[in-house]
């Protein structure tokens, strides 16, 4: 008798909750695609296709850009990161499934599909292209700066 009770009771309070509910969405930390971790710090994609210390903004943009149900959770860490500061910190919130639990979108069926897209896609955005061209110059300028230099010891 007391096991029947018990049982239902236990029951009772699980809710099925609906994929459309937020607490449903996919959970996505930069460390996931950051090639600068290891697996044990938390990345879980292949390292030649992860980018360099992406940003929980930056992969709000781009899954936000292909039209999926983002939300960004600012204040929130990865629990394994030890750097506390403000460029990694946040999570991304991705709805992948619809109420019946079919996904939005065939293409990014699994939080795998979506990790990888995103690291393919961060490197191609205006900030990061912007970034990398005024490094290049710098480093054009540096060089040259090094050929002056050995010219005036001969």
């Amino acid at each position: 008798r007391g096991g029947a009770s018990a049982g239902l009771e236990a029951m009772a309070w699980v809710v099925p909750s609906l994929p459309t509910d937020k607490s449903r969405f996919v959970c996505i930390y930069p460390a996931y695609i950051n090639n600068k971790k290891t697996i044990a710090e938390g990345r879980r994609i292949p390292l030649d296709k992860a980018v360099e210390n992406p940003t929980s903004t930056e992969i709000q943009d781009v899954c936000a850009a292909v039209g999926l149900n983002v939300l960004l959770e600012k204040n929130k860490m990865y629990p394994r990161e030890w750097n506390r500061d403000a460029q990694y910190r946040g999570r991304v919130r991705i709805q992948l499934k619809q109420e019946d639990g079919s996904p939005c979108y065939p293409q990014f069926a699994t939080r795998k599909s979506v990790m990888l897209y995103a690291a393919e896609t961060i490197p191609k955005l205006k900030t990061r292209t912007q970034k990398m061209g005024g490094s290049d110059q710098s480093l054009q300028q540096g060089e040259g700066g090094k050929k002056g230099k050995g010219k005036k010891k001969k």
